[in-house]
């Protein structure tokens, strides 16, 4: 039986316990789960909270990111990122949109950094930083029906700040490859690129996500804890050192015009001026 822990529908997610596991669960699917300040404040907070701000007995032994809806999440909220970028003359915007991006920065290597398991169930759509999320979970189950996309630059946008995860989980050679084209790409080809561990039919995806996690339950808390250390200094943390340049790039580029120019066509739903027309286009 799940225990609501936090339930604030203006938060847009919530946070369940079922026994020594927390449930994180996006709940925006109007938006399809999309990430704005606030929701990406409060999720900083909220796993601030759980990784420092408890008794150590009190604390989780596995985290489950899941999400309602059709979609795990459809990446940044455009309204919100039209609004940073429609505010590109204003001389307070750069630093505004710099501490934007530095919360999601600080979100990405907070959830990287858990000193217990982290596990993600992704159905439907995970776009743009959603792909970030996935990429700093330590383990990743996702629905046969799940799709991915670093679509970015579609929108004259960069994948800045999640870039050093999204490197870390499918190389440098693949990211070069899915960052600049922005083609989307199944499940299947998520796994092959490792950045799901493994696929589960769409209804059974929560039951094998919780199962997952109680099989992470078995383990000795303070052992995963040293384990998760022991990879990071293995292999580089991603976080704090990558943290300056992606934080100014995407600062930076989010309030150009290619930007501003990318994200209302999004809206206008036309094509951006820079894309060319083709002979076999209506």
């Amino acid at each position: 039986m799940s225990d609501p822990l936090f339930n604030d529908p203006l938060a847009h997610f919530r946070l369940e316990r079922h026994g020594p596991v927390i449930e994180l669960v996006l709940a925006r699917p109007a938006r399809h789960n999309a990430l704005d300040a606030d929701l990406m404040q409060g999720l900083l907070d909220c796993l601030d909270e759980l990784a420092h701000g408890q008794p150590l007995a009190d604390r989780p032994h596995v985290l489950l990111l899941r999400a309602e809806g059709p979609h795990f999440c459809a990446g940044a909220d455009l309204e919100w990122m039209r609004k940073m970028a429609g505010e590109a003359f204003d001389p307070r915007a750069f630093d505004k949109n710099r501490e934007d991006a530095r919360v999601l920065a600080h979100l990405m290597q907070a959830l990287d950094e858990l000193p217990f398991p982290t596990v993600a169930l992704v159905q439907g759509a995970a776009y743009g930083g959603a792909l970030g999320l996935v990429c700093a979970c330590d383990i990743v189950l996702a629905s046969e029906n799940a799709r991915f996309c670093l679509s970015e630059v579609t929108l004259g946008l960069v994948p800045a700040v999640i870039s050093p995860y999204v490197v870390r989980a499918m190389g440098i050679r693949q990211a070069r490859r899915y960052m600049l084209s922005a083609e989307p790409f199944d499940a299947i080809t998520a796994c092959r690129l490792n950045v799901v561990h493994r696929l589960s039919q769409p209804d059974q995806l929560l039951a094998e996500g919780r199962a997952m996690a109680l099989r992470l339950c078995r383990n000795g808390p303070q052992a995963m804890k040293e384990t998760k250390r022991l990879l990071a200094a293995l292999k580089g943390r991603p976080g704090h050192q990558h943290e300056e340049q992606t934080v100014e790039t995407i600062a930076r580029v989010r309030v150009g015009l290619e930007a501003q120019e990318g994200i209302q066509a999004f809206f206008d739903k036309r094509p951006p001026t820079w894309r060319p027309r083709f002979k076999d286009e209506a």
